[in-house]
């Protein structure tokens, strides 16, 4: 037979991710940096593939192994902003962690001032695939807005919506509750872009004074306290995330 031979190992970037050390992204911005080695010498380019029995170390630091993949999931206050470092100094996510975790990352965000249902996880290549819209989990949250709610128009978000140029998916809202001009929703919806909820709702001339997620895919929010983090048991996620995980995975 012809052509080229399978590649062995796999691409440094993904490497770096399913060993918890950052997003696949992140990982390649470190080997951009100069920071990531493979077998002592630098490594110039993410395609480059490791192998069994190499050494592959950051900042100086070895890597080690897979990782058995692991999920949280983490009640996040309003004030934090879910980034490792940010440039404006605000207090982050992953400064409030309790300092047993191992490195994480998050599935999805919550903005500054949003709150609830945040899934944290060692394996970058599974927060990756946990964050497509194709996997079909949706996002639920709760929304406390200022405004005149119209039913009618909560009702037609379910069929998609454009709002200053960008289309946005299928958003299914109700109206939980009313008293005044204030009101509580709840919505759910697939692809959960950047302020999307807030977005969408200031188009129908509601403001929203709070922003909870309750749920993420079959994740709940629950009884979790602000601020607690609590790890999901292994089964559980092997059955939520389907047989690629539980190949990563020890009992």
């Amino acid at each position: 037979m012809s052509g080229a031979p399978p590649e062995k190992g796999e691409r440094i970037a993904k490497f770096l991710a399913r060993a918890g050390v950052a997003s696949r992204r992140a990982a390649e911005a470190l080997i951009a940096e100069g920071k990531v080695a493979l077998n002592n010498a630098p490594v110039a380019h993410p395609a480059t593939f490791v192998s069994p029995g190499d050494l592959v170390t950051v900042a100086g630091k070895p890597v080690g192994g897979k990782e058995r993949t692991r999920l949280w999931r983490y009640h996040k206050p309003a004030g934090l902003v879910c980034t490792h470092r940010d440039p404006e100094g605000r207090p982050t996510v992953f400064e409030r962690l309790p300092p047993e975790l191992p490195r994480v990352v998050s599935i999805g965000r919550l903005d500054l001032t949003s709150e609830g249902l945040l899934l944290l996880t060692n394996d970058g290549a599974l927060a990756r695939r946990l964050e497509l819209p194709a996997n079909g989990w949706l996002r639920r949250y709760r929304a406390r807005v200022h405004g005149v709610v119209d039913p009618q128009a909560l009702a037609a978000l379910a069929g998609g919506t454009t709002v200053d140029g960008v289309r946005y998916g299928p958003i299914a809202a109700g109206l939980d509750s009313r008293k005044g001009e204030n009101a509580w929703l709840t919505l759910s919806l697939a692809e959960g872009r950047n302020r999307e909820v807030r977005r969408v709702l200031a188009s129908l001339g509601l403001v929203v004074n709070r922003l909870i997620r309750i749920a993420y895919g079959p994740f709940q929010l629950g009884l979790l306290e602000a601020g607690a983090v609590e790890e999901v048991p292994g089964k559980v996620l092997r059955e939520q995330t389907g047989d690629g995980t539980k190949t990563k995975s020890k009992k």
